[in-house]
């Protein structure tokens, strides 16, 4: 039974000691999981301790999950710390991280991973490259995120914030808030349900929040609940559920954050470049007026709902999110199977503009509104770089190495999909993120060449 080992070092713009202190953070370990396997913690969060355990469910196959318990051993403080594999799918999995000392403000880090797959002979002969290849692609994403993760935390002020979030478990509040938590700042969640823990709140939109007083003294709130756009045809009983789901609910946030003794200094609230509607080739701006359709009215009412918390002076921003693109949620999720069988390609005439936005950066820019007191009001929350759908579509299929050839006609999308079809797919928004750009933010992929990389791990 043959040993192997796989290892990857990479330089990193902070000390060993800082580099050691966010690993053993709230929220590090989903941070460090790749969209396309994102893992189920089923253990509590701990800081890495000898003797202490994590529990995971771990996808191998599609609709398959390995259940894994790993033991910390080995943990020196400022330095390094090893997991060993005690229940999983490898017959012997050992994984120590290291954090050298290059200077005060850099390190290098350090995977070093010894493993032995099962059934002997055939397991190697039949899943070392597969394996190996699976560790690069995760440990590659893995060390590229983090980098870019603490560049951004280390331009902002070194005062931890405190932020409740809405919407927590969609998927870009799952990334949000282990961004956030990977980064020193404590978060908490408001919730529908009643409070699990001391991390959450709960604020029926109907009555608001249970206990008031457990909202006051947040620096920032972040809104991002909503009913999914793209989840289930558009009866009417949807879009009533749709428009519900957001503008009564942001205008019931808005007057109990109002109305608080301590307010928080900003609310960054969700919206859509579905604001905008159908507007062909034209370069949309923060400035242009709303088009016209369900979702731009829906838009403009949502925002308007904010209403309340700026006439406390709360400074607030809207986010006109484009597709946030991500393997396990959102536009690009479904339309990975389709693609990766070579039977993706252009959505009715595929001139139509899609504005996209990688979900990393869509953290980065909720990150930079956060910390920039000059950004109210609308913001395009989108790549500085939009595409036509038949663009879009030829580079999926480029980047996964599969044709993008098969067109599918309007009329089929609208058998399948229904009233949606028009505003979700076939509706035409090229979306410029003026403000953004004027406020000095960089995006990190901004072509949509290097966000597909980024989020399918082929970097």
């Amino acid at each position: 039974m043959t040993t192997h080992e796989f290892l990857l070092r990479s330089k990193v713009q902070v000390s060993a000691a800082r580099l050691f202190a966010w690993h053993m953070r709230r929220g590090a370990f989903e941070r460090l999981a790749p969209p396309w396997e994102e893992p189920i913690v089923d253990s509590p969060f701990a800081r890495p301790e000898v003797g202490g355990t994590v529990h995971l469910q771990v996808p191998v196959a599609p609709g398959v999950r390995f259940r894994w318990i790993s033991e910390f051993k080995d943990v020196k403080d400022g330095e390094s710390f090893r997991d060993v594999q005690q229940t999983g799918p490898f017959d012997s999995f050992d994984h120590t991280h290291r954090f050298e000392p290059v200077s005060d403000h850099e390190s290098v880090m350090e995977d070093r991973i010894q493993y032995r797959l099962p059934f002997g002979f055939l397991g190697d002969l039949l899943g070392a490259s597969v394996v190996r290849r699976k560790l690069a692609a995760t440990f590659g994403y893995r060390h590229r995120a983090l980098a870019k993760d603490l560049a951004v935390h280390a331009r902002a002020p070194r005062e931890a914030l405190r932020v409740l979030v809405t919407g927590s478990t969609g998927f870009v509040g799952r990334a949000l808030v282990s961004f956030l938590e990977s980064g020193g700042h404590e978060v908490c969640r408001l919730t529908r349900r009643p409070a699990a823990n001391a991390r959450e709140i709960e604020f029926d939109p109907e009555r608001g929040a249970a206990h008031p007083s457990e909202m006051e003294g947040f620096d920032a709130v972040i809104h991002l609940a909503g009913d999914p756009i793209a989840k289930g045809r558009w009866t009417e009983a949807k879009k009533r559920l749709i428009r519900h789901s957001r503008v009564p609910f942001t205008r019931r946030l808005s007057e109990t954050l109002g109305a608080l003794r301590r307010p928080p200094a900003v609310l960054v609230s969700a919206s859509a470049t579905g604001y905008y509607g159908d507007r062909a080739d034209r370069i949309l701006r923060e400035s242009d007026p709303p088009g016209e359709g369900f979702l731009p009215e829906v838009c403009l009412q949502w925002e308007a709902a904010t209403e309340p918390a700026k006439h406390a002076g709360i400074r607030v921003v809207h986010l006109r999110t484009g597709l946030v693109l991500s393997a396990n949620g959102g536009a690009l999720q479904p339309m990975l199977l389709p693609f990766r069988l070579g039977l993706g390609g252009r959505l009715g005439s595929g001139r139509q503009w899609w504005s996209f936005i990688a979900l990393d950066d869509l953290l980065y820019l909720i990150h930079h509104v956060l910390m920039t007191g000059s950004i109210q009001g609308p913001v395009n929350a989108t790549s500085p770089e939009p595409v036509t759908n038949a663009d879009f579509t030829n580079e999926l299929g480029r980047v996964l190495r599969r044709p993008a050839v098969v067109p599918v006609p309007k009329f089929a999308l609208e058998l399948a999909l229904g009233a949606m079809t028009e505003p979700l797919l076939l509706a035409s928004a090229r979306v410029n993120p003026e403000k953004l750009l004027d406020s000095g933010f960089e995006f990190s992929y901004p072509s949509l060449d290097s966000a597909l990389r980024h989020v399918l791990g082929r970097g």
